[in-house]
């Protein structure tokens, strides 16, 4: 009997990660200039106390307006701290034998999806959460509980007097499951395209609805609603370059280096609602 062998074929195809696009700037602002510099400060100027006018000017106080208060002006300091980077090489023949797939351009564009933009993405929501300022405690969530809390947080930062318009509520997958299985809750999804293709999924009770994959969040995630107020997202730098035979290698090199951050303001700290919840959920 003949041996034969067989040859094979690899298509020119490449089993990709899935991979979600970033929706942290529906979330957060550029407002502070960091060109030029690596540290900011913000001033944070207090205000004073209303009391009753003296129309008739018989008070001990010079003034029939009351006693002139002074006004404080602190600061806070905002500092660049993540200064990340990466590199890597594509051999020609590697690049050729793999019917192009190994090439450079692609290689960076999957580096990008893949590790980078969830790399900003864990970093800046960690933050948020764990400077949120409306951190109520652990609880289970439920199909049961899920609307009350959304609708108790929600009212919390009525109370708070932060702005309606604008808040954006991140679930994951599994608590939007809950928020979809719950009696009590009927989401807007008439959601224009532009919002839409920027991570809107629908509306609940005045607030946006994007949904985050859990891994870029912390372990015990249950939901947030934030205002993009609070939060400074800053990208200082974000350089990509591909050197075609840079010295000591035949083929690509590809470099990459992001600075980047993400601070709360202290006065704002009220416009984030974090709820964790227990340990023990599944």
């Amino acid at each position: 009997m003949a041996v034969v062998n067989l040859v094979t074929k690899f298509l020119p195809y490449v089993d990709e990660m899935f991979t979600n696009e970033s929706k942290k700037s529906l979330l957060t602002n550029n407002d502070f200039e960091f060109d030029g510099a690596k540290t900011v400060k913000v001033y944070k100027i207090s205000t004073a106390q209303m009391t009753d006018y003296d129309r008739a000017g018989t008070g001990d106080n010079w003034s029939r307006y009351g006693v002139v208060q002074g006004l404080d002006a602190t600061t806070e300091t905002f500092t660049m701290t993540k200064d990340r980077s990466f590199t890597f090489a594509i051999d020609k023949l590697d690049s050729d034998e793999t019917a192009q797939q190994l090439s450079a351009g692609t290689a960076l564009a999957r580096q990008l999806r893949e590790v980078v933009i969830p790399e900003v993405d864990t970093y800046t929501y960690g933050v948020m959460c764990s400077k949120a300022g409306i951190k109520p405690a652990a609880i289970r969530l439920t199909s049961s509980n899920i609307c009350g809390e959304i609708l108790k947080a929600n009212t919390a930062m009525d109370n708070e007097e932060v702005p309606e318009n604008g808040r954006i509520l991140v679930v994951t997958p599994d608590t939007y499951l809950l928020m979809k299985q719950s009696k009590d809750i009927i989401m807007e999804t008439d959601i224009g395209n532009e919002l839409r293709l920027r991570g809107v999924i629908a509306m609940l009770d005045g607030a946006k609805i994007i949904k985050v994959p859990a891994k870029r969040l912390p372990s015990e995630f249950g939901f947030m609603i934030a205002h993009a107020c609070a939060t400074v997202a800053p990208t200082k730098l974000a350089e990509y370059k591909i050197h075609q035979d840079a010295p000591g290698i035949s083929g690509s090199l590809v470099e990459g280096r992001i600075n980047y951050d993400a601070f709360v303001l202290d006065n704002k700290v009220k416009a984030i609602y974090y709820q964790e919840q227990t340990k023990t959920q599944k």
